[in-house]
């Protein structure tokens, strides 16, 4: 008997061969690409304008690839170390005995409420200031990690027990099962995660140009700012569009093609938590480290900050004004990615096949472009194309669906995938349209999953500062915002109350997802 058959069924003739999408979940993944593909418009004008002269001059520097160097240097270390250290504390936090379990799970998240610009900060202007590589691949992986650790804890809780106990049946002992059955299991969501954590390196801008380590996102910024021509800057940021393609190209050759999901009957069996003896010590002490180095460092820095800052009197309203329209514009980013993503994600699950990865790629693009991108492409598509949009809260959210759209895709599709597809056949042969069968059946067996994406999105959004800057309508200012103003004139005790602020507010969505991603598959709490 082939094991592999016991952690995944393999994609059938008749499953892909299923009819096409309906018209009602392909114009709107339409609009979701459209939509992404906004700011590379403007990066295609603007690097047309230069012409193969142009390009050339760009890319035959030495100084452009030692930038890529350093960015996939910096990105593979990060990944690998997301990978190494989440996947253990996913097995931790879904397998074994722990006591308070729940809160263990919402320490491992809580990385994900703190900006990596707050948290290179931290670490920046401690008593031992790490800089460089090595304090750049610190923050960036505990700020990370939680990308791949809390998907993969779900997974892992998803897993059915009677796979592993057939695999012990057969002879296997503990390590190849874990490797030929649950592993597998698992492996989507931990390759889904570990791209996440790939993209957000490419991504970022505040940490690495706080920590003084040369990116192509920080050489983008430094270009635009110092020079006239945009023509230079369009072609570095796409040249980071290539290489977000690849890592989403790499990532779905390790995710594989077979569809997992149980098709046995009755219900799926939880697996056992396994008792750890006389590693509890360990265990417990990795998360407490864990725990410590994530939230606990930034915690006490802020609090040192805004103790020794008393001297300046707390403007409570400006706070709280910040506040509200932190949570009010991220609120609406989510909503709107979500409801991009949700058409996107059904067609990948449902419907495989070159055009859906066509469209997979498409929207991935524009989140591995820095944020200072986005937002002049968007600020050039608002003033040749709707002016009424240039700089109101619409276009900030816009921005906003653009660089967190594959969150939500990816939240949608595990979600999608995880849900039998027989039950849109039995829907289907009951009379069900396609689209009718998508909306009444899968919609609410993934709407947990869908909803979890939409906190990432909101968590994500609350710490957005680049494209923030540039769009933010006159007068309006964000935790973000505020915070950098103040880090810039190296006003730390000012800048704190902000900071404080910020990570407690995205403290709650970070919350919600952990206990989310806790409870997911495990009948908790009902």
């Amino acid at each position: 008997m082939d094991l592999s058959l016991i952690a995944e069924q393999p994609t059938s003739p008749v499953t892909a061969a299923r009819s096409r999408p309906p018209v009602a979940l392909v114009v709107p993944a339409l609009i979701a690409v459209a939509v992404a593909l906004l700011p590379i418009v403007y990066l295609v004008v603007r690097a047309a304008e230069a012409g193969p002269d142009g390009w050339s001059a760009v890319l035959s520097r030495p100084r452009t690839w030692e930038l890529v160097a350093n960015t996939l240097v910096l990105g593979g270390l990060v990944t690998t170390a997301t990978l190494l250290l989440g996947v253990p504390t996913a097995w931790l936090l879904a397998r074994a005995d722990l006591r308070g379990r729940a809160w263990w799970t919402a320490l491992v998240a809580l990385p994900l409420a703190i900006p990596s610009y707050v948290a290179a900060f931290v670490w920046v202007s401690g008593p031992v200031s790490l800089s460089g590589l090595f304090g750049a691949w610190l923050v960036l992986t505990l700020s990370t990690m939680p990308l791949v650790t809390l998907p993969t804890a779900a997974a892992l809780r998803r897993g059915d027990r009677s796979h592993e106990e057939v695999a012990r049946g057969l002879g296997l002992g503990p390590w190849k099962t874990a490797f030929r059955v649950t592993v597998p299991q698992a492996l989507p969501a931990a390759s889904a995660g570990a791209l996440l954590a790939f993209l957000y390196v490419l991504f970022d801008f505040g940490a690495v140009s706080i920590l003084r380590y040369e990116t192509l996102t920080r050489a983008l910024y430094a270009t635009y700012r110092a020079s006239f021509d945009r023509s230079a800057t369009a072609t570095l940021a796409l040249l980071l569009v290539t290489l977000t393609i690849a890592a989403v190209a790499a990532e779905q050759v390790v995710r594989g093609r077979a569809r997992r999901h149980r098709v046995g009957a009755g219900s799926p069996r939880p697996p056992a938590a396994i008792r750890l003896n006389r590693w509890s010590a360990v265990a417990y002490g990795w998360l407490a480290l864990l725990a410590g180095l994530g939230v606990g460092v930034p915690a006490a820095s802020l609090a040192y900050y805004t103790v020794i800052g008393r001297q300046r009197e707390l403007d409570v309203v400006e706070v709280l004004t910040a506040t509200g329209s932190t949570v009010w514009v991220s609120f609406l980013g989510a909503l709107v990615t979500v409801a991009l993503a949700i058409p996107v994600g059904i067609l990948l699950a449902r419907y495989p096949g070159k055009r859906s990865k066509a469209v997979e790629h498409l929207s991935y693009a524009g989140h591995a472009l820095p944020g200072i991108v986005v937002g002049l492409g968007l600020v050039f598509f608002s003033l040749a194309v709707a002016p009424g949009l240039y700089q109101t809260t619409a276009l900030v959210v816009l921005a906003y669906a653009v660089l967190f759209l594959p969150k939500a895709i990816g939240a949608t599709r595990t979600a999608v995938a995880a849900a039998p597809p027989v039950l849109d056949d039995v829907a289907r042969s009951l009379g069900r349209s396609s689209w009718g069968a998508i909306r009444s059946v899968t919609l609410p067996l993934a709407a947990p999953g869908v909803m979890a994406g939409g906190l990432l999105v909101l968590l994500s959004a609350m710490k957005e500062l680049p494209a923030t800057l540039i769009l933010r309508p006159t007068g309006v200012e964000t935790l973000a915002t505020e915070l950098w103003t103040r880090t810039t004139v190296a006003a730390y005790s000012a800048a704190a109350p902000f900071a404080a602020a910020l990570v407690l507010v995205a403290a709650v969505p970070a919350f919600l997802l952990a206990r989310a991603s806790d409870r997911d598959a495990t009948g908790e709490g009902q």
